[in-house]
């Protein structure tokens, strides 16, 4: 048995969110406050039956609004709920343990649901209340008639009753929140419900007019028996306050932990005569006997990589008040083996507070897993076959290795003995920030928080990446790789796209390297923003098409218009015909020049002005704007070159490519395209460019002084697209020049101010002074 769905609403930012769970692990990824905590508190709270742990804010925000209206007697609605709905996925032989469940006697296995939601208990005795409250505090406000007049000579009192006052209660929500009184536990109620399959559609939407039977404890077991005789829910919560220092009101020392987790679970000393004289008499006993109970536990962290290579050994040694050992957390501690444990007589120790944070907090974690896991077997008479368990954050202080570690063997540590527990399992859920985390586990696992795109309404999507799995390729091309292609590029390269506001999908290694400061410089309030930069290549950047709109993530594009002579054009040349089968293939690109790339493609590259010139650029052509010629693609309008939200989802996508710009040079201005960033970045900055202080740019033409405006633009393409033209050595030149003497091309700055309008808007006059102070990155 397994939790397969929940649905909460209601709660926070998760307004009507859907979480799809896998059967072993599923991962909680997204942005800094999209909701991933609130889902596990929602579960955890609505699993423990308690409504003394809910208060006014866990309604959603766009709630408050109802709330107030019902107390007001306006509109005649309902008052809201907040509600979960838990989807179990059940096997016949689990049958006895959710007949309380099942809707009909037709069951025969599958999904079987439960509801529980917090509900007032009398909503209209609740609304007389509040209007009570605030007619009589309305009228308390007024002064007392008996009140005994000031003296002549002192200043009037101000007047306690004037219209601009309005006391307290004045919303129901006001009412609700009183802290003198805890109204969510007195007034309202959790009710639970049965859910019947039969009544939702594919989606688990209930059909029209649906309303599901209410458990009533008069009717068998409570609603509250029925859930917690099903699954057990535990949390990890992300905070764990380990610390290095000697004390404080915040931090735990892992001695402490290990005590608590050795009085809860693992076999003590009994309280004899005999044990107590062997206490007296040696500590080496007692030693022995802690090795013994801890032995397994610590083995398990073997699996998790510590101690490895040069980490102290972990011992479990008595400390010097044996009088306490069997009443007080003091007497055992944990101590660092410095050496071998060859002799372990002779070894020197540490305290615990001499190991560093990250293996503090893997053992910490891999402890408490174990503890919870252990009280959960310890239930004899109904144990639950379930147990969830929360891992927030796992990552804290590990490094990048120990976070792949711990999230590939989690799973081993919670070992379920077959004969004492049959049909019984642990199903994890772990939150994380951390790429390395997706890396190790791939798309499947992953369920994706997406914040809406109105700022002014807090909700949030919860979107499966399973499900994306399944539906990126292409159906009707059984030979379309987008899925794996994509699972392998990000797990290799930017798993940081989920937790990114927004993406810059770039070109290659170059704009990369120079996007920080370009964006320093044309949109310097984008480093206030949490940005993701993908780097694609023309080739490949439609692939991501997909994923960008699933996620719904503002991107900004930004690539070459690799203008190349029309097929079959230029092969006098020695370049080849143009071969049918091979004119989608997606060739790398070398650092040595795109020339190869067109080349394989049997078409020529050319200067931007060339007639009938195409591009090779699949992004320009099967994305935005949709348009193969050149021609096409410089006359297209910005919003041409933007893609909108759609009602049902989709992201918000501009790109930017080369486009006309003025250039000057010896006195005659023109307007000039270039191919690449290399050659735009040249034709803005041409007399720049053209210092010989700046020749390890790699852009300086020989006898430029002789050259007029179009020689010098054809010669800087030549050059730009001839292989001995290392473009990472001409990025890296860049940036040990001064920021402020060089010019970001504009079709860059254009789409990183597009960028910072849609994801950080600041007042114009705010944004031009913040570009016109711009100095080098660090």
């Amino acid at each position: 048995m397994h939790i397969e769905t929940v649905w909460i609403r209601n709660f926070r930012r998760l307004k009507d969110a859907r979480i799809d769970l896998a059967s072993d692990i599923s991962i909680f990824v997204g942005a800094n406050n999209s909701g991933k905590t609130s889902a596990a508190h929602a579960l955890q709270m609505f699993t423990s039956s308690s409504r003394s742990r809910f208060a006014l804010h866990d309604f959603s925000a766009e709630c408050w609004e109802e709330i107030n209206a019902f107390g007001d007697g306006v509109g005649g609605g309902a008052l809201p709920t907040i509600s979960i709905d838990i989807w179990f996925n059940v096997k016949p032989v689990d049958l006895h343990r959710v007949v309380d469940l099942l809707p009909s006697l037709e069951w025969q296995g599958g999904r079987v649901g439960i509801r529980v939601e917090l509900a007032a208990t009398d909503a209209a005795a609740l609304r007389t209340s509040f209007q009570e409250a605030r007619a009589a505090a309305r009228q308390a406000k007024v002064q007392p008639a008996d009140q005994a007049p000031a003296q002549a000579d002192a200043p009037p009192a101000p007047a306690l009753g004037g219209d601009e006052y309005d006391p307290l209660p004045r919303t129901l929500c006001d009412f609700l929140s009183d802290g003198t009184v805890d109204r969510l536990w007195r007034d309202f109620e959790l009710r639970y419900y049965v859910l019947d399959i039969a009544q939702f559609d594919g989606n688990l939407e209930p059909v029209d007019g649906y309303t599901p039977l209410r458990l009533m404890s008069n009717k068998g077991r409570s609603g509250k028996d029925v859930l917690a005789s099903l699954v057990k829910v535990d949390c990890l919560h992300a905070q764990r306050h380990l610390s290095d220092s000697n004390g404080g009101s915040r931090s735990e020392d892992l001695s402490r932990c290990l005590s608590r987790f050795y009085e809860r679970n693992l076999e003590k000393r009994g309280e004899d005569h005999e044990a107590q004289r062997a206490l007296y008499q040696s500590e080496t006993l007692l030693n022995d006997h802690l090795e013994r109970v801890f032995g397994p536990t610590l083995e398990r962290l073997a699996d998790l990589g510590y101690p490895g290579v040069n980490n102290p050994h972990l011992l479990i040694r008595t400390a010097l008040n044996p009088a306490t050992l069997l009443s007080s957390h003091d007497g055992a501690r944990v101590h660092y083996a410095v050496g071998t444990l060859a002799d372990e007589e002779g070894v020197g120790t540490l305290p615990d507070r001499y190991n560093g944070l990250g293996f503090k907090n893997l053992i910490y974690m891999v402890v408490e897993l174990l503890d919870v896991h252990a009280k959960w077997l310890d239930i004899e008479e109904n144990r639950p076959p379930l147990h969830l368990i929360f891992i927030e954050e796992p990552e804290a202080h590990l490094h990048a290795q120990l976070q792949q570690v711990f999230i590939r063997k989690v799973l081993d540590l919670l070992t379920l003995p077959e004969a004492d527990t049959p049909h019984c399992t642990s199903q994890l859920v772990i939150s994380t920030h951390s790429p390395h985390v997706l890396f190790e586990r791939g798309f499947r696992p992953i369920r994706y928080f997406r914040r809406t795109a109105d700022v002014n309404v807090q909700r949030t999507q919860v979107l499966s990446m399973a499900a994306f799995y399944e539906t990126a390729n292409d159906p009707a091309d059984p030979g379309d790789r987008t899925r794996d292609f994509l699972e392998r590029y990000l797990r290799l390269t930017h798993c940081d796209l989920f937790f990114a506001d927004a993406a810059i999908l770039v070109e290659g290694n170059v704009e990369r390297l120079l996007m920080p400061q370009m964006i320093a410089k044309a949109a310097p309030s984008l480093q206030s923003s949490y940005l993701s930069i993908l780097e694609i290549g023309g080739a490949f950047g439609h692939r991501f098409k997909g994923l960008i709109d699933f996620l719904g993530l503002t991107s900004l594009i930004v690539t070459d218009i690799d203008s190349v002579l029309p097929p079959n054009v230029g092969a006098e040349a020695g370049e080849g015909e143009l071969d049918e089968d091979d004119a989608d293939a997606e060739p790398a690109i070398d650092d040595a020049g795109e020339e190869a790339e067109v080349i394989r493609r049997g078409r020529s590259a050319c200067m931007v002005h060339e007639a009938d010139a195409q591009t090779s650029n699949q992004t320009l052509v099967k994305w935005l704007p949709g348009r193969n010629t050149i021609a096409d693609l410089l006359i297209a309008t910005a919003e041409q070159r933007t893609q909108l939200r759609g009602a049902a989802g989709g992201a918000l996508v501009r790109v930017s490519y080369q486009t006309p710009v003025e250039v000057t040079w010896r006195g005659a201005t023109e307007s000039r395209t270039g191919r690449t960033l290399e050659e735009a970045f040249a034709l803005q900055n041409l007399q720049w460019c053209q210092n010989i202080e700046r020749k390890d740019l790699g852009l300086r033409v020989r006898g430029c002084n002789n050259l007029d405006l179009a020689g010098i633009a054809e010669s800087l393409y030549r050059k730009v697209k001839n292989a001995s033209f290392h473009k990472t050595d001409f990025a890296l030149a860049l940036l040990a020049q001064d920021p402020n003497a060089w010019t970001v091309p504009s079709y860059i700055s254009d789409g990183l101010q597009w960028l910072e309008e849609q994801v950080a808007p600041i007042p114009p006059a705010e944004a031009a002074a913040l570009r016109a102070n711009v100095g080098p990155v660090a």
